[in-house]
This record gives structure tokens, sequence and C-alpha cells, in this order.
């Protein structure tokens, strides 16, 4: 394999932001649901049983959510509960990171996140002087919100 040369991966790089995409256990529609209360927005789902591949699918997987999106100004989350073939496996390999605009507001949002769920580091300034704060949401994604 090439190694790419940073030339080479500034062309490429035309993006403006990365959206999280987060996997579910066939509870997609209920930590969407969750999310929505947190952070406010548009839900939308397109179901396994309204996509053209539903038809091949078994009865028992009509109901999963093909992609569920969650949208607020440039905010963007998404979900599914389809999974590859080794299944769900959850761990603490990803972060979500909400960059708040104050403190009050990241303390609204860590509240709303932290309900069943496990927070990992309270709410401190930093060294850097920012605020922060991280937790595990009660469907095991870590989340770290942000503020000056």
């Amino acid at each position: 394999m090439q190694p790419i040369s940073f030339t080479v991966a500034d062309d490429l790089c035309s993006m403006n932001r990365i959206i999280s995409y987060l996997s579910f256990n066939g509870n997609c529609q209920e930590a969407m649901h969750f999310y929505q209360k947190c952070l406010g927005g548009k839900l939308s789902f397109q179901l396994v049983g309204e996509s053209p591949q539903g038809e091949s699918l078994p009865d028992s997987m009509q109901r999963y959510v093909l992609q569920g999106a969650l949208r607020n100004g440039r905010m963007e989350l998404m979900g599914t509960d389809i999974v590859g073939d080794d299944g769900l496996l959850q761990g603490n390999t990803v972060s979500l990171l909400v960059v708040c605009q104050s403190k009050k507001e990241l303390n609204l949002y860590f509240r709303r996140f932290a309900t069943g769920g496990r927070i990992v580091q309270p709410v401190k300034k930093n060294s850097w002087g920012l605020w922060l704060g991280s937790l595990q949401d009660r469907y095991g994604n870590y989340w770290f919100l942000q503020s000056p």
C-alpha cells in the first residue's frame, strides 16, 4: 500500500463536516427519540420494511430502522438497527463531542444525556480553561460536552 502524501490528502478533503452514525441492536427508534429530547431537532426514520430490500427480508426485520436522522441546524446524528455479521460490539473506541456555546447549555445537555446513564467525569474546568464533562448514555455511547 502506498502512503498518502499530505498534498494528495489535502486535494481529496473538500468535506466540511463529519456526521456521527450510531448502530443499535433493535432499539434505534427509542435511542433516537431520547437524543431528540436531549438535543431538540427534527427526527425522521426509514424502516427496513419501507425499503426496496425489505421485501426479501424476514418479517422480524421489517420494523428495524434502516436509517434514522436527527437534524437541528448544522448538527446531524444518524443511526441504524442494521449491523454486520459480527453483530453489535459496543465499546469505548468512539465518543461524540458536543461543543456548546455556554456552560448553561452544557449543563442542560449533560443532565439530559446522563438520564439513565453513567457520568464518567463530572463537568469541571480543564487546564485550557474550558468546561468539560463526559458520560456514557443509557445506550452505551460515550459523550464529551464542552463549552467556554
